[in-house]
């Protein structure tokens, strides 16, 4: 054994011994898995595209229907560009509602961009499709995937008008540090149960909720943080003549989308490394830890695409007649959506080797 090797394995037996470098290992280990840079990629290109008949959407709704008000109508608009500090003017500044010519021609047109701004949500559902692991046959089919994307915008609609009423509190706090503080507390809290709620669509039905809410609490604080940093960023550095144009605002506004959803597959990864204990995880193999064989007994398990194949996985570095624990998946029908930690399933039959 080298040196570089004899160190390494050195680090890897300390993180494996503590429990909280051994999860922070695990989450970052099942990121890589699930080839987590591809899947954030894909989201976010989503996210971008369907950024722009998002805004319509909503620019169009609020000229039916807060015509009478427009003053709430521009709180609308601000509280959508503080979510993109820097360029969020500048966005929804340049995108104008849909003209009223006939009721037809604009109910067809808000149709179609409702049409094209699912693709976010879609892009969503496969992501964390992935991140579960789910089969091929366990996936939700087209209609029950349309159904959630509908539901997912209807979900950011809600989220929009509950900020915007959470624009007073920031008024206020202009003027006092404590109304300030509790101003993104309660922000805070928004994001949360935003998380909470876009992980519940987006996520397969036999997943129970509580599994979903260590991911949410941390994706709604670090979301947070970020949008204060991003503020204070524009406040004391970023000024008017730092964004030269069109090119600047466009790839300021992807950074600002990838890095928002980079911590959102991160956040869902926490869920599935809790609720599977994939965790320690090797740095240097062999050997395998057991939750290094439940996560690639998994990565090749859902690549089943129908009910009608058979696939089952094997590891062959075991001890002879040792009992493969129900955690580690052999075949697609073991896979348990819920992830049931392993000391709850040990009785489990199905768990047995053969």
């Amino acid at each position: 054994m080298n040196p570089a090797e004899r160190a390494i394995r050195a680090v890897d037996h300390t993180q494996r011994r503590f429990t909280p470098t051994a999860f922070v290992f695990g989450v970052i280990k099942k990121y890589g898995d699930d080839n987590g840079g591809v899947l954030v990629s894909n989201l976010a290109y989503s996210a971008f595209v369907s950024l722009f008949p998002l805004l319509l959407i909503l620019v169009t709704a609020l000229g039916l229907v807060a015509a009478v008000n427009p003053a709430f109508r521009a709180d609308v608009l601000k509280t959508v560009a503080k979510q993109v500090p820097a360029i969020g003017s500048q966005l929804t500044g340049n995108v104008h509602e849909l003209k009223r010519h006939s009721v037809v021609g604009l109910i067809v047109g808000i149709a179609g961009l409702i049409w094209g701004s699912t693709g976010l949500a879609q892009a969503g559902l496969f992501t964390m499709s992935q991140v579960w692991n789910l089969p091929g046959p366990a996936r939700p089919g087209f209609v029950p995937r349309l159904g959630r994307a509908l539901l997912f915008i209807s979900l950011l609609g809600a989220g929009v008008i509950v900020t915007t009423l959470l624009a007073s509190l920031n008024t206020y706090g202009q003027k006092a540090a404590i109304l300030a503080v509790l101003a993104e507390v309660v922000a805070a809290l928004v994001n949360i149960g935003m998380y909470i709620g876009a992980f519940r669509v987006l996520t397969p039905k036999t997943v129970p909720t509580q599994r979903l809410v260590p991911g949410a609490i941390t994706g709604g604080i670090l979301w947070t943080l970020l949008q204060i940093l991003g503020t204070y960023l524009v406040h004391h550095f970023l000024h008017s003549d730092s964004v030269y144009g069109v090119f600047a605002t466009v790839l300021g506004l992807l950074a600002w989308i990838y890095l928002a959803v980079e911590i959102t597959v991160y956040s869902a990864e926490i869920n599935v490394v809790l609720a599977r204990h994939l965790w320690p995880r090797a740095i240097v193999q062999p050997p395998l830890t057991e939750a290094d064989r439940a996560s690639m007994a998994l990565q090749a398990l859902q690549n089943q695409r129908r009910p009608e194949q058979s696939v089952k996985v094997v590891f062959d570095d075991r001890k002879p007649g040792a009992k493969v624990p129900a955690s580690t998946p052999q075949t697609p029908e073991q896979i348990d959506p819920g992830g049931v930690p392993a000391e709850t399933k040990q009785d489990d039959p199905a768990g047995s080797p053969g």
